[in-house]
């Protein structure tokens, strides 16, 4: 089984940082992760942040700002060039998958945004919550399947980073299944974990009812760049969470960081 670089997305620092960006940073690098997902730039331009990650001796690994859709394609673009990027988020909200014709238009959106995208060699990848793993017929003989594979289908060119607790869907769904199923487009996996009941803080990585290894075996190694912790809200401290999710992918051999410091 590979292992991958290990990331956070800093969505889940979000409050700390708001009191201290600087020392916030310098507490992610300490614990020894490689890189960020950045998730707006607390205040400095996407420059200034990157010099800030890469000063710590971390790196860019993705970032959701800005969060790409039809009018923000040249934000997105000139932010990537930025950092240093080769990759721009998106994803849709439930309304966006609520049924067959709102997925049409969807992947309709999607698809000009990799039109845009494309001359300047950069991919679209989404990151999914759990409506997309909601089941359609779509009529062709294939039985119910997930929205988000129905818009794979549709959407060639995108590429994704499977969140693997939202695709569990609250425990109706896989998410070895899920990981499996997009593992040859899967650019990253947000690694979260927890009770899988609806509106319940995440708990570190390791000690919810997500099968982590599983899921990390699941993936290809020749196309996922990195496993990204992500806890939304956490019911014990975040920043105590975020170290004990970076130790457990370290000790079971399923992520690669630095050792951490302290």
């Amino acid at each position: 089984m590979s292992a991958y670089p290990l990331s956070v997305q800093l969505y889940s620092v979000r409050d700390a940082a708001k009191a201290d960006p600087q020392g916030t940073l310098a507490a992610i690098a300490a614990m020894g992760y490689l890189g960020v997902e950045s998730a707006g730039f607390w205040g400095w331009s996407p420059k200034e942040f990157r010099r800030r990650v890469e000063d710590l001796g971390m790196r860019i690994t993705a970032s959701h700002s800005p969060w790409t859709t039809s009018a923000s394609v040249s934000q997105s673009i000139d932010t990537a060039k930025e950092l240093g990027l080769d990759v721009v988020a998106g994803g849709f909200g439930r309304d966006n998958f609520k049924d067959l014709d709102a997925i049409a238009k969807t992947c309709d959106e999607v698809n000009a945004i990799c039109d845009k995208l494309e001359p300047h060699g950069i991919r679209l990848y989404l990151h999914n919550h759990a409506w997309e793993f909601d089941r359609f017929d779509a009529g062709d003989g294939q039985g119910p399947r997930w929205g988000h594979a129905i818009l794979a289908e549709r959407c060639p060119r995108v590429w994704f980073e499977i969140d693997t607790y939202w695709a569990a869907n609250f425990g109706a769904e896989d998410p070895v299944a899920a990981v499996r199923h997009f593992a040859h487009r899967a650019l990253f996996l947000h690694i979260k974990d927890g009770s899988l009941v609806k509106d319940q803080p995440h708990v570190a990585v390791g000690s919810g009812k997500i099968n982590v290894p599983a899921v990390v075996a699941a993936a290809n190694g020749r196309v996922t760049r990195a496993l990204i912790v992500e806890l939304d809200a956490c019911g014990t401290d975040m920043l105590t969470a975020v170290r004990q999710s970076r130790d457990y992918l370290v000790g079971k051999g399923l992520a690669i960081a630095r050792p951490a410091l302290g």
